[in-house]
């Protein structure tokens, strides 16, 4: 349950600053990614720190190939790997397919709001939002909040 707490803490910040000034910062994420493995090694041990690792990996590769392809920024690719570090691989996936479903309607709405495709192609979203969405779902959704 704490894990879930600071996962949320974290995801709220990095939310608010990538609506306000469309970054996820590095002084939000490092020592964010430092409690994740820190708290997995408390409560889990070796393997704790094992799942938070293969979490992390998974999250960042998620995000890779946008990223490289300019459709996403750094911070989201490092917000997605450290939701895999709190949460592991299985919750990371999950959160993943959220997101995919939530920034899609993000983007319909930023298409509507705008005046049409032409008049948005090029235009960025905070992506932060969809990424936390997609995590504050699966928390939702997750057996051992209930």
């Amino acid at each position: 349950m704490l894990i879930n707490a600071f996962l949320i803490i974290i995801l709220a910040i990095c939310v608010v600053t990538d609506i306000r000034k469309r970054k996820i910062y590095n002084k939000v994420i490092f020592p964010a990614l430092l409690a994740a493995f820190g708290l997995n090694i408390i409560f889990g041990g070796f393997s704790g720190f094992g799942d938070a690792l293969i979490g992390f990996v998974v999250g960042f590769t998620l995000l890779l190939i946008p990223y490289i392809l300019g459709g996403i920024g750094a911070g989201d690719v490092k917000l997605l790997g450290l939701i895999g570090a709190f949460k592991g691989s299985g919750f990371v996936l999950e959160s993943f397919i959220y997101m995919a479903l939530i920034g899609g309607l993000l983007a319909v709405f930023v298409i509507m709001t705008r005046g049409g495709l032409k008049q948005s192609f090029g235009i960025g979203m905070p992506y932060g939002v969809a990424i936390a969405g997609g995590a504050a779902l699966a928390l939702l959704m997750d057996v051992e909040l209930l």
